[in-house]
């Protein structure tokens, strides 16, 4: 079946679906199917202090990174909040990065200005490179970076002239099969489920995407003095909304709780077993067990983020 191809939200101009979005759902569930990703910037880092100059302007801890081995890191703002998202590999000459869609022109432009005089060079290679993602490993002279292990699969850097070959390697899916399940995974897509105000240990990326042990990055200040005292400003929950409702949410309404406004919802899809669901960002304080409302849909929580996450309530070894 022809795909159809999203009309509105992140993930415009790719297949939302093949006709059976649910059968999709369970072939990646069960380690099959590629999805088309081809509408996330794709951006290279070359020169000899690539890895050293990125390892000093991100979070994650880059110096001497093995050949291969997918990372993803963080640009944050001098107070902590979350500006860049970038999912990379490097293949010994190049770190490749995937961003969000229409966020590569943004990303280019902040790292080419912190340059400097290092040995390094960025350039976007959108137009020439794609990005798919595969629930199993595929063969072929592309580039792979693993993907987070609650996600199971790979992403694949790929010519753009290589994409309906690899494509049709596999059964095909549509971003709605791999939205809900990154959805019931928990893992928080930056730019849907955040805002301009969103830290990192609200929504559980200390250790997958930030290092706590490195030297000093761009908003560490304020990642390392919550991280110690804890109680981020808010957390990540999982939303079960109502299936009754024949609606989901928009990204970006308001959670509201006894009429208040307590967060805002990110992204959302049904999912083949658990129904329809989204991903939310609340205030801490807000009851663990309380129902919210979102566009007049009731939604039961279940966190994610512990409201008092940190240092001080880690057990002793």
């Amino acid at each position: 079946m022809s795909p159809v191809v999203a009309q509105t939200g992140p993930d415009v101009g790719v297949p939302w679906h093949y006709g059976d979005p649910m059968r999709e759902q369970r072939l990646l569930d069960a380690g099959q199917g590629v999805v088309d990703l081809s509408h996330r910037g794709v951006v290279t880092v070359t020169g000899p202090d690539r890895l050293s100059w990125l390892h000093s302007l991100t979070t994650q801890y880059l110096e001497g990174l093995d050949p291969g081995r997918g990372i993803t890191t963080l640009v944050l703002s001098p107070h902590g909040h979350i500006e860049h998202v970038l999912y990379g590999v490097d293949d010994g000459e190049t770190f490749w990065v995937h961003t969000e869609p229409g966020a590569a022109a943004a990303l280019l432009s902040w790292l080419d200005g912190m340059r400097f005089m290092m040995r390094v060079e960025v350039s976007d290679k959108s137009t020439d490179y794609a990005v798919v993602w595969s629930a199993a490993q595929l063969a072929g002279d592309h580039l792979t970076r693993v993907g987070p292990d609650s996600l199971a699969g790979c992403e694949l850097f790929v010519r753009r002239n290589q994409l309906p070959e690899i494509m049709n390697h596999s059964p095909r899916a549509g971003t709605w099969a791999l939205e809900a399940r990154r959805i019931a995974a928990g893992v928080p897509r930056i730019g849907l489920d955040t805002d301009h105000r969103t830290i990192p240990n609200e929504i559980g990326l200390l250790g997958v995407a930030v290092h706590l042990d490195k030297g000093c990055y761009r908003g560490q200040e304020t990642v390392a003095r919550v991280h110690n005292l804890g109680r981020p400003p808010r957390r990540l929950v999982r939303l079960h909304l109502d299936g009754s409702v024949d609606a989901l949410p928009t990204p970006g309404a308001e959670l509201q709780f006894d009429g208040r406004a307590v967060g805002f919802v990110g992204g959302s899809a049904r999912h083949f077993e658990l129904g329809p669901i989204a991903l939310g960002l609340i205030k801490r304080g807000t009851p663990l067990d309380s129902q919210l409302i979102v566009d007049g849909i009731a939604a039961a929580q279940e966190p994610l983020v512990d409201p008092d996450i940190g240092l001080h309530v880690r057990p002793t070894p």
